[in-house]
């Protein structure tokens, strides 16, 4: 199988490398051919067209994504994309009807749905062990902000960051965000407000069951990467990221024993590794898509709804806003 991938930052080439041990053939592709070049040698791999494979992976910038995957739905190739499918939601829209007409399968890239805890969790909770639902709790703290270039284009907190907590938190509890109330804060880098963002975040979610779903972030928790999800039963309360290089430190005397995650890329390195290899399985017609267009769109809707509550300061229905762009 020949594999493309397009796109060598951090997580392209982490991709690249994974892939150089799972294909047959791998084409490498990126705007700084220099770049290309260096890693097809690392990797023996051949640096030209990505498109020209039976697959291909996509880590570009988001401002591509919505043209790429057009590209590969026009040639009915395989595609990944790392989140989101596009930047809005009549973009990724418009990818889902490309992808739908063209029949092509289309992966976006969630790497939670692939951690060994949130697998557990959602067995869990549908085997009942954990009793029937009652609150989640979910954290995603970066211990450093990004550039702040980066930033004006990230498309804000919400949809860059916590994106993922709102995919992982449909699929562990296969139910559905119906209402968002958030807000947030800036204590850091001035860039964050001047680009209309937040560094510090804070939501509730209701979901569709009556559910109610707690959640922070933020861009400066120097203690390290910190990911969690805490779901309350009436029998159990499971933790999702308690272990032990946990950014934590208890003033009760228990404490994590190694070294704080440093980033999000060293704390779900195996959760991408399966990830890839559940593309490739899927490329191949073995299974179904691991996190379709669709479970793409749901989540960014959930992004918007929160964006939306932040900037207006009220509670927002989820389908005021995908009902917006069905009226568009």
């Amino acid at each position: 199988m020949r594999v493309g991938v397009l796109g060598l930052g951090r997580i392209g080439a982490f991709h690249a490398e994974t892939l150089s041990g799972l294909v047959d053939e791998l084409v490498v592709s990126d705007a700084d051919t220099a770049r290309a070049a260096e890693v097809a040698a690392r990797l023996g791999a051949r640096a030209g067209d990505a498109f020209d494979a039976d697959a291909v992976v996509i880590a570009t910038p988001t401002s591509t994504h919505a043209e790429l995957l057009a590209e590969a739905c026009r040639r009915g190739i395989p595609a990944f994309c790392e989140k989101p499918a596009a930047p809005t939601p009549a973009e990724t829209l418009e990818v889902l009807e490309a992808s739908k007409q063209s029949g092509t399968m289309v992966h976006i890239g969630f790497q939670r749905r692939f951690d060994a805890g949130y697998v557990a969790a959602r067995e869990a909770l549908r085997t009942g062990e954990l009793g029937e639902l009652h609150r989640v709790h979910m954290l995603t703290a970066d211990p450093r902000p990004p550039a702040a270039e980066y930033i004006p284009l990230s498309g804000g907190i919400y949809r860059d960051c916590h994106i993922h907590d709102f995919d992982i938190l449909r699929w562990v509890t296969g139910r559905e965000v119906e209402t968002v109330y958030a807000t947030g804060s800036n204590r850091g880098a001035a860039f964050f407000a001047e680009a209309g963002d937040v560094d510090n975040s804070a939501a509730l979610l209701t979901m569709d069951d009556g559910t109610l779903v707690t959640m922070q972030g933020s861009r400066y928790n120097g203690h390290g990467y910190d990911v969690r999800m805490e779901l309350a039963g009436t029998a159990r309360t499971w933790v999702v990221g308690l272990d032990q290089r946990a950014p934590l430190h208890s003033t009760e005397g228990l404490r994590p024993a190694g070294d704080p995650w440093p980033d999000f890329q060293t704390r779900f390195e195996p959760a991408y590794v399966r990830e890839m290899a559940a593309f490739l399985e899927a490329a191949r017609g073995e299974r179904q898509s691991p996190c379709t267009v669709e479970d793409a769109l749901a989540a960014l809707y959930v992004a918007e709804a929160a964006d939306l509550s932040r900037r207006e300061g009220r509670p927002v229905r989820v389908a005021e806003v995908s009902n917006m762009e069905v009226s568009k």
